[in-house]
């Protein structure tokens, strides 16, 4: 018989290293799939993992892939944290990404940074936004906070593929789904002289390592996680269910809001229907992969970003599908849900007792 019982105290080590064991895991699956695909599993991890490191152009896209996921994952790893499941960060991008472009393209070349400023303002805002509508569900009416999340996901995506096609359609691009390209002075400042990646990388990075400080060294932090470990115990120390809930979801959205603007504001300098390849789902996988702790996002979102820079290099090189970096997430974030429950959990084996004939007789006798 199966017996699965809680440990009474999780392995820290373990915890950390299970990320690692994950990534190993899904390795030696993905040898499998390569060799099935005819693809020297040697060769194609050169291509995922060595070649994104290979120049500055190549380290350049990678951080053009690793901060909308870093931003969305910071967001998600305070809202796990406090129990709160937040799906959303995808819907929440998209739509931060279709404000701030609708602000973006009336935008001239005499734009300062404050125009930058408001625009990226209301990226921000319209994510909150958009965290704002599943939360007031679930406050007021209990509505599961997970089904809601997703099902804006898909409404966020087709207010985009609305605006492309009409409002923010660009009146000289021959029917095809983009808005104008935005105004020079809108765009945020590159960090190298040939390539993509923007500012954004850099205060990616910042908001992540202040998230960390508040999260482990201030009360605010204190008190989601305190809510999220047990709510009985969070509501008897008068923490308020509201202000931590509001507080997580606003902060989620308005970060995956900002991501979204920072892809229309700089490496792409448009709004176009593909503006995220799946930022927010991948976020999830992030954010667990960085053990919900925003210092350790930081690596796991470049290590990420490395997987989608690995994927449209193995396009190239290996005429491989882009559906692989999916795969990848998936069997990364399945190895990685198994190492936690083994954490978490202990399964053993008993064997099931059989009574004897007679003395199975005689115990019924005497009862």
């Amino acid at each position: 018989m199966l017996n699965i019982q809680p440990r009474i105290e999780s392995s820290k080590a373990m915890v950390w290293c299970s990320p690692l064991i994950a990534i190993i895991l899904t390795m030696l699956v993905s040898s499998l799939m390569f060799i099935l695909l005819d693809v020297r599993p040697q060769q194609a991890f050169e291509v995922f993992v060595i070649m994104p490191l290979s120049d500055s152009y190549n380290l350049g896209e990678l951080m053009v892939k690793a901060a909308p996921l870093m931003l969305c994952a910071t967001g998600l790893a305070i809202c796990f944290r406090a129990n709160i499941w937040n799906i959303g960060a995808e819907g929440q991008l998209l739509i931060g990404a279709v404000v701030s472009s609708y602000f973006a393209v009336q935008a001239g070349e005499d734009a300062g940074i404050s125009s930058i400023m408001l625009i990226l303002l209301s990226g921000m805002l319209a994510g909150a936004f958009w965290a704002a509508i599943p939360t007031a569900l679930e406050r007021f009416f209990k509505t599961n906070i997970i089904l809601s999340t997703i099902m804006l996901n898909y409404i966020g995506l087709y207010t985009l593929l609305w605006a492309v096609h009409g409002p923010l359609a660009d009146p000289q691009g021959y029917g095809f789904p983009e808005s104008a390209m935005f105004a020079e002075a809108v765009m945020l400042p590159l960090i190298q002289e040939e390539g993509r990646a923007s500012v954004s990388i850099l205060i990616a990075i910042f908001i992540a390592l202040i998230t960390g400080l508040v999260l482990f060294k201030t009360l605010p932090g204190f008190i989601v996680r305190v809510y999220g470990e047990e709510q009985a115990a969070a509501r008897y120390a008068g923490f308020s269910s509201n202000k931590v809930v509001w507080g997580v979801m606003l902060f989620a959205g308005a970060l995956a809001g900002f991501a979204g603007s920072a892809e229309v504001m700089g490496p792409i300098g448009q709004l176009i229907p593909s503006v995220s390849p799946g930022y927010g789902y991948a976020a999830i996988i992030v954010a667990y992969l960085g053990r919900l702790n925003p210092f350790g996002i930081i690596i796991s979102s470049l290590f990420m970003g490395c997987l989608y820079m690995g994927s449209d290099l193995a396009q190239i090189e290996l005429g491989l599908p882009t559906a692989i970096t999916g795969l990848f997430q998936g069997v990364l974030l399945f190895f990685m849900l198994a190492c936690d429950f083994l954490i978490n959990y202990k399964i053993s084996f008993t064997s099931k007792k059989v009574f004897s004939k007679p003395l199975k007789a005689t115990l019924i006798n005497n009862i």
